[in-house]
């Protein structure tokens, strides 16, 4: 690879966002100054042949003053901007008030054998979850508050995950500042509320929680090492270990009980995330290796008493290439969820004493029904499976049998919410996209359901007048792609009607059926709001997510395209009423489309965007991503990477679509500057209509980010897509 640098400095050609503007006033009726100049500094590397030019390759540096002076600039003018739409205000309260219809939202539950209850809860009105235990015949008791530790802005602290002690006793968990995922462990006294010894940083939770010693005494956790403050980026996420942490001890001397190069026989590279897995009930213990952000997992186990030893003696369940990408542990027998000869998954089990996953008994076959996830409980497995788009749980007891599906209350998707090893039944959550979810108790004993109350009923969970429409389009090669599609019932098919096509299409995960307050607020105004469940996710199983990534990547966006197609053929709108949206990953996705197709959108809004796909692999998260969307140290990863890249797709004087593009400072997930990079690209090349470029400063990925974030970065997108596509 050659790389070659030059310098060029000129001003953007799209002096019509000032005109496109012009509509937007301030208080002296003067339309406001356009957003900074991004300068240009065009870097010119060849990969593979191939050309590729970067002007904005500066803008990685958000240390730089520049770039930093750059952004906040743009941050101004995008609020000033948004601000001043007559809509912004207005939409804001209303979603506030939406927000408001439910007293409390609970979730995270955790069931104790005696009745009890740990939970996070966010009750209206509040910024963040907190975390509660309600002793059996009890009322629950705030155990922690994050509020008390920071404001609603920067400084605010979020609840990352938690994890009792087998006797209830002790409870772990992990806070992290402004969105950032970097999170330090804590140990709390249930009955006390006193802390417990010292706090442990640098942990990894994204694939993992602290898992209890049977006795109470201590926890397995994953953490990621020190490094230096000026090592690469690329090295944040190499070499998580697995360490075991005794009570009052002093985590520095912690014992390692898994990591990279430490045994032969559980081979762990620098980029694999292993984590610690111990089930109620099992003499064994598992270690998970998941490989980068790969679905497809190694598993190993080992004997309990034997975790301390100097040479453990671990055996090998699986290899990523068995496409193992679930599992669930019941006694001595671990349950398998692969993909192996299974286009939609089946189910295995093998011994965890003596693994053998080539003698492993099939429990449940291949076949039309899509498999999920796998829960243990003590009475049965519980699946959530989804059949012919729907989702159900199943119950399947150990003795045997096929699954059949739990009869739920109401017509509406279910999921697993809390099960227990220890416990017999199942916690789901039963909702659909109109109808505001509650979760309800499963009893296998009397095959019946009750109310948990854990979720009341709000006051907009289910207003009449709403319909939901589930379609299938066909895509550019004559695949069917199920859409789903939301409105009022009285919205009229004549085209005039502001729609947002929503995607995402990477890493197998499904946009499954859930209610949302915030998208009531777009749907109310009449607008419509449709779900392109597009390849690369997971609607249709494994099959359907290889199908959408890497050199398939193409058919993600061309499905989406495909679903707006559809909607201005049938009369739900027209181009300049349609907008594309995604976030994360779908930021490839809202890209592409418009680069693409720039004629069948008025707008779009990009989430903390993956842009830039072919710099992705030397950011923070970049490597551990090359199994989804590939690298550019390979002919065919490149050639992948460069189609799917929006910042490389973009050119000189086409009108494209007006676009919001939103992000937080301190995402440690997708960098900021992808946003950046692309943003002023855009603002540089486009004819169309606005570039807009939203920062939050106190904010990363969305993990973490308070309620306040949320309902006003709402706000502020449905009123630039009311703007842009017209307010019916």
């Amino acid at each position: 690879m050659t790389v070659t640098t030059t310098a060029r400095w000129r001003l953007p050609a799209a002096l019509a966002l000032s005109a496109a503007l012009a509509g937007c006033a301030t208080s002296d009726n003067q339309a406001p100054a356009g957003p900074p100049v991004a300068k240009v500094q065009d870097v010119v590397e060849t990969h593979w042949g191939v050309q590729v030019h970067d002007p904005y390759r500066y803008m990685e540096n958000l240390e730089d003053p520049y770039v930093e002076g750059w952004f906040k600039g743009q941050a101004d003018y995008t609020a000033s901007v948004l601000d001043a739409l007559p809509q912004t205000a207005s939409l804001e309260q209303r979603l506030k008030e939406l927000d408001a219809g439910k007293p409390y939202w609970t979730y995270a539950v955790h069931r104790e054998a005696d009745g009890s209850l740990f939970f996070m809860r966010r009750n209206a009105g509040e910024s963040v979850g907190k975390l509660y235990f309600t002793p059996a015949g009890g009322e629950p008791r705030l155990l922690v508050d994050p509020e008390t530790l920071g404001g609603d802005g920067e400084e605010h602290y979020s609840l990352e995950l938690y994890s009792p002690s087998p006797d209830a006793r002790y409870v772990a968990y992990g806070l992290a500042q402004g969105g950032s995922e970097e999170t330090t462990y804590y140990v709390m006294e249930v009955a006390s509320g006193e802390l417990v010894g010292q706090s442990i940083g640098n942990i990894e939770t994204a694939y993992n929680a602290p898992e209890w010693t049977a006795d109470s005494e201590g926890f397995f956790y994953s953490r990621r090492r020190d490094l230096p403050a000026d090592a690469p980026a690329t090295e944040v996420y190499k070499q998580t270990s697995v360490r075991y942490h005794r009570l009052g001890s002093d985590p520095a001397a912690d014992p390692v009980i898994a990591a990279y190069d430490r045994s032969p026989r559980m081979p762990i590279s620098d980029v694999d995330f292993p984590s610690m897995v111990i089930t109620p009930g099992s003499k064994y213990a598992v270690v998970k290796v998941k490989h980068g952000d790969s679905n497809e997992i190694s598993l190993y186990s080992a004997p309990m008493d034997s975790l301390f030893e100097a040479n453990i003696p671990w055996r090998n369940i699986c290899t990523a290439s068995d496409l193992v990408v679930d599992f669930a542990v019941h006694g001595d027998e671990i349950y398998l969820k692969t993909g192996q000869d299974a286009p939609r998954y089946r189910l295995v089990k093998t011994s965890l004493a003596a693994p053998d996953l080539a003698a492993a008994t099939e429990v449940v076959p291949a076949g039309d029904v899509v498999l999920d996830a796998v829960y243990a409980a003590a009475d049965a497995l519980y699946l959530d499976t989804r059949v012919d788009g729907v989702n159900k749980v199943m119950r399947l007891p150990y003795g045997g049998g096929a699954p059949q599906p739990l009869p739920v209350p109401g017509d509406a998707a279910a999921y697993v919410s809390a099960v227990s090893e220890t416990l017999p039944g199942v916690y789901t959550y039963v909702t659909a996209w109109t109808v505001g979810p509650l979760t309800y108790a499963y009893d296998p004993a009397s095959n019946a359901f009750t109310d948990t109350g854990l979720l009341p009923k709000g006051k907009f969970d289910a207003v009449p007048g709403y319909v939901s429409e589930e379609v299938l389009v066909t895509s550019h090669d004559g695949v069917k792609v199920p859409v789903s599609i939301l409105r009022r019932a009285d919205v009229k098919l004549d085209g005039s009607n502001p729609t947002i096509v929503y995607g995402y299409g990477s890493y197998g995960l499904s946009m499954d059926v859930n209610f949302s307050a915030i998208r009531l607020a777009w749907l109310e105004r009449g607008g419509v709001y449709a779900i392109a469940h597009v390849r690369g996710g997971g609607e249709y199983g494994q099959a359907w997510h290889y199908a959408g990534r890497m050199l398939n990547k193409p058919n993600t966006w061309k499905d989406a395209i495909a679903a707006g197609e559809y909607l201005v053929k049938n009369g739900y709108t027209s181009p300049e009423h349609m907008a594309v949206m995604g976030g994360s990953a779908g930021g490839i996705l809202v890209g592409r489309a418009i680069t693409e197709r720039p004629d069948l959108f008025a707008a779009a809004v990009s989430q903390v965007g993956m842009t830039d796909t072919i710099r992705a692999e030397t950011t923070t998260n970049g490597v551990p991503n090359i199994q989804e969307f590939g690298t550019v140290t390979e002919e065919d990863g490149f050639k992948g990477l460069l189609e799917m890249s929006p910042y490389a797709h973009v050119e000189d004087g086409v009108a494209y679509p007006a676009v919001l593009f939103t992000h937080g400072y301190n995402d440690p997930r997708v960098n900021p500057w992808m946003s950046g990079k692309l943003a002023a690209r855009m603002q540089a090349a486009t004819t169309g209509g606005p570039v807009l470029l939203r920062v939050e400063y106190g904010a990363g990925h969305g993990i973490g980010s308070t309620r306040g974030q949320v309902l006003k970065q709402y706000a502020d997108i449905y009123s630039f897509l009311l703007w842009q596509l017209g307010d019916s």
